[in-house]
């Protein structure tokens, strides 16, 4: 089976936990369905078993910043 995070166009994604969901939204002083969103049935959200209600870090190179993260809430 092919893994897609070893392809050099994915960004690391990883789950937020509860201690770290909750800084992030206070922080903002958003709720989550106020987040950009990913659907459940993405590729990289199956991969890493991400559920509909979890927030998930997504950790991009970037040529000018080094990297960026960007966070997204999972629908259905």
């Amino acid at each position: 089976m092919f893994n897609i995070f070893e392809h050099g166009i994915v960004p690391f994604h990883e789950i937020l936990n509860e201690k770290e969901k909750t800084q992030l939204l206070t922080q903002y002083k958003v709720q989550p369905f106020q987040m950009p969103q990913i659907k459940s049935g993405d590729p990289a959200v199956k991969v890493i078993g991400a559920k509909p209600g979890d927030i998930l870090k997504i950790t991009r190179a970037s040529t000018t910043a080094g990297e960026h993260i960007t966070y997204r809430y999972v629908v259905e």
